[in-house]
C-alpha cells in the first residue's frame, strides 16, 4: 500500500550535497593552516548528517587548496553553514586564508567533483574504477558472510537482491565511497595526459 492510499505523506529524501571549496593561503604559515583545516574537520564531523571531508593541493608550491566536504542532505549542511562554532572556526582563519570559490553539487557524483582549478570531475572511467574498488570488497565480504546466515539460502533470488541492496547501498554510501574518494584524490585530480599535452601546446 502507498503512502497515498493510506493517506499518509512520504518523508522527503534526503539527498546528500558536495560542498568544493577553493581556498588561497598563506604558504608561509602552512602549519597554521593545516592544523586550522584539521580543527574544521573535527568540528563537522560533530555535525548531524556530516558524511566526510577531504583537501589537497595542486602541487607543493601552490597556495590553492581545494577542499570537499559531504552532507546528508540541505537541511544537514544549512546546520552545519549556520553554526556558531563554523563561523568562530572561519574568524580564526582569516589572517591567512582567503575563499577563491565555492560550488555545491547533489547526489552521488558529488564526490568525483574535482578539487583542482576549474573544478572539472575526472572522466567517467575513473570514477568507475573508483566505485568498484569499493564496491568489489564489500560486496565479495558480504556474499562470503551472507549465506551462514540462519535463512539466507531459503530467500528468492528477488528478496536477496532487495537485501543486499539496502544493506550495501547505504555502507558505500556513507563510509566505503568517502573513504575510497579521499583516498584516491590526487589520482581522481590528476589531470589526464591529453590535457597536459593542451598545456603545453598553449604554452
Amino acid at each position: 500500500m502507498t503512502p497515498q492510499e493510506t493517506g499518509t505523506i512520504a518523508p522527503p529524501m534526503r539527498v546528500p550535497v558536495t560542498v568544493s571549496i577553493t581556498r588561497r593561503v598563506d604558504r608561509t604559515r602552512l602549519p597554521e593552516v593545516t592544523r586550522w583545516v584539521q580543527s574544521g574537520v573535527n568540528l563537522a564531523n560533530r555535525r548531524e548528517g556530516f558524511l566526510g571531508s577531504g583537501w589537497v593541493r595542486s602541487h607543493a608550491a601552490s597556495d590553492e587548496w581545494h577542499m570537499l566536504y559531504r552532507f546528508a542532505d540541505e537541511r544537514s549542511l544549512a546546520g552545519w553553514e549556520r553554526s556558531a562554532e563554523r563561523h568562530e572556526w572561519l574568524r580564526a582563519g582569516e589572517a591567512f586564508v582567503e575563499v577563491a570559490r565555492i560550488e555545491k553539487r547533489t547526489g552521488i557524483e558529488g564526490w568525483f567533483d574535482s578539487p583542482r582549478p576549474g573544478g572539472a570531475p575526472p572522466p567517467r572511467w575513473k570514477q568507475a574504477v573508483g566505485i568498484w574498488l569499493g564496491f568489489f570488497p564489500v560486496s565479495l565480504v558480504f556474499n562470503l558472510v551472507a549465506p551462514h546466515v540462519p535463512g539466507w539460502n531459503a530467500l528468492s533470488v528477488p528478496l536477496a537482491v532487495l537485501v543486499t541492496t539496502l544493506i550495501l547501498t547505504p555502507i558505500m554510501t556513507y563510509f566505503v565511497l568517502p573513504y575510497v574518494t579521499s583516498t584516491l584524490q590526487p589520482w581522481l585530480s590528476a589531470p589526464s595526459a591529453a590535457s597536459r599535452s593542451a598545456g603545453t601546446a598553449a604554452r
